[in-house]
C-alpha cells in the first residue's frame, strides 16, 4: 500500500515542447477492479515524440498537462480487493488504453474504436511514464519468468503489428510487402512470417534500415529509385510498383499490402503492387489527406482497410509471441535512458538518425 510520504515522480508535457520533470502524488485506485504497477522499462513511441513537439494528433489535443509514455511494463505493487488475475509482486505488461466496454464497438470485439477509452499519454490522459501507475487488472498481462521487462514493454507494438496483420487476415503461403522498415514495419514482417507467409519484401528509403530488415525477418528488400524531375508521381510510383513485382517474382502482384510509413509514394505505390482481389492495410499516418490511386483501387477490387491500436486478443498473442522468440524485440532496441534522462531519450528519437531504432527508458528506481 502506499504510504503518505511517498510520492509519483513523473515525467510531464505541460504544453507544446516544453516537458519537465514533476513529483506528483502516488495514483490511487480508481475502484476495486484496478492495480497500480510500479513501472520498469517504456519505450518511446512516435505518438509520444509526436504530442511533444505539435500537442496533438487528429481528434486529440494536448490542453492541460499530461504524462507522457504508454508502451510499458512493471510490477503489481497494489492490488483492488476485486482483483483475481494478479497478485502483489506479478511482473506485467500494461496494454494502455482501457476501453468502456459497454458499446457496440466494446461489445463487438472491436474496443480499439470505442470512443471513450482511457488512453496512456492520449489527451486528457496520463501516460506510464512515472515511478506508479494505475490501470484495469485485466488489461495487465502476467508475463512468464523468461521475459525481461524491456521484452515485456516492447509488447506494446508487437501488438500493434498483430492488429495489422490481423486486419490484413494474413494466411499461410501468401506474399507480402510491407511499406516501412521501422519498428512498426519490421514487427509487421516478423508477424507476417509468423502468421505463415510464404514471402514477406520490406520497402523503405533507408538502406540502413533494410538491412536490418533482411536480418530480421524480411525475406527481400527494396529500396525505391527518387523520381525524376517532371515525371508525375502517381506514375512514378506504378513504375516502381512494377519493379518490386519483377524483382521479387509476385506475379501480378503480392496478395497482402501493409503501408506503415503514411507516406504518399509508398501509399500510392502500395495501391499498385497489391495483386487484384488483394488486400492493403493502412497503418502509417502521415499527411491527412494524400492523392490516392483510387481507380486503380477500384479496378483491382483491392480490400482496403485501416488499422489502429490493438483489438481482442492481439495482447495475449504478442506476449507469446515474444515469449516463444517467435518476434525477438531485443534487437530493436538500440538506446538505453536512465528516467532522469528522458528529454535527451526524446531529443534522440525526435532527431532520427540513423542506426537509432527502439528507445527505451527505464522506471524510477
Amino acid at each position: 500500500m502506499s504510504t503518505t510520504t511517498e510520492i509519483n515522480r513523473s515525467f510531464v508535457l505541460r504544453a507544446v515542447k516544453d516537458v519537465a520533470f514533476e513529483d506528483r502524488p502516488v495514483p490511487k485506485l480508481r475502484d476495486e477492479h484496478e492495480v497500480r504497477v510500479h513501472v520498469a522499462q517504456t519505450g518511446i513511441c512516435g505518438s509520444d515524440v509526436h504530442y511533444w513537439q505539435r500537442g496533438r494528433i487528429g481528434d486529440f489535443v494536448l490542453e492541460s498537462p499530461i504524462v507522457l509514455g504508454h508502451e510499458s511494463s512493471g510490477v503489481v505493487v497494489e492490488a483492488g480487493s476485486k482483483v483475481t488475475n494478479l497478485k502483489i509482486g506479478d511482473r506485467v505488461a500494461i496494454e494502455p488504453g482501457v476501453p468502456c466496454r459497454r458499446c457496440d464497438y466494446c461489445r463487438a470485439g472491436s474496443y480499439n474504436l470505442c470512443n471513450d477509452t482511457i488512453f496512456a499519454a492520449t489527451p486528457p490522459w496520463d501516460g506510464t511514464l512515472a515511478k506508479y501507475y494505475t490501470v484495469a487488472s485485466d488489461y495487465c498481462y502476467k508475463i512468464p519468468d523468461t521475459m525481461d521487462m524491456e521484452e515485456a514493454a516492447m509488447v506494446e507494438p508487437v501488438a500493434v503489428a498483430v492488429q495489422i496483420c490481423k486486419v490484413a487476415s494474413i494466411r499461410a503461403n501468401q506474399t507480402v510487402v510491407v511499406f516501412g522498415a521501422g519498428p512498426i514495419g519490421v514487427l509487421s514482417q516478423a508477424v507476417a512470417k509468423a502468421s505463415g507467409a510464404k514471402k514477406v519484401i520490406a520497402v523503405d528509403i533507408s538502406q540502413s534500415r533494410l538491412d536490418f530488415a533482411r536480418k530480421y525477418a524480411a525475406d527481400g528488400t527494396f529500396l525505391p529509385p527518387r523520381a525524376e524531375e517532371g515525371v508525375d508521381s502517381v506514375e512514378h510510383a506504378e513504375n516502381v510498383a512494377k519493379m518490386i513485382k519483377e524483382e521479387f517474382g509476385l506475379g501480378e502482384g503480392a496478395d497482402v499490402v501493409l503501408e506503415c510509413t503514411g507516406a504518399e509514394p509508398c501509399i500510392q505505390t502500395g495501391i499498385n503492387v497489391a495483386i487484384k482481389g488483394g488486400t492493403y492495410v493502412q497503418a502509417g499516418m502521415g499527411k491527412e489527406n494524400v492523392v490516392f490511386p483510387i481507380t486503380t483501387a477500384c479496378i483491382r477490387a483491392l480490400t482496403i482497410k485501416g488499422s489502429i491500436r490493438y483489438s481482442v486478443g492481439c495482447y495475449p498473442d504478442a506476449v507469446h509471441l515474444v515469449a516463444s522468440g517467435a518476434v525477438d524485440v531485443k534487437k530493436l532496441i538500440t538506446n538505453r535512458f536512465k528516467f532522469e534522462e528522458a528529454e535527451k531519450a526524446f531529443e534522440l528519437v525526435k532527431a532520427a538518425k540513423e542506426g537509432v531504432f527502439k528507445v527505451v527508458i527505464e522506471g524510477v528506481q
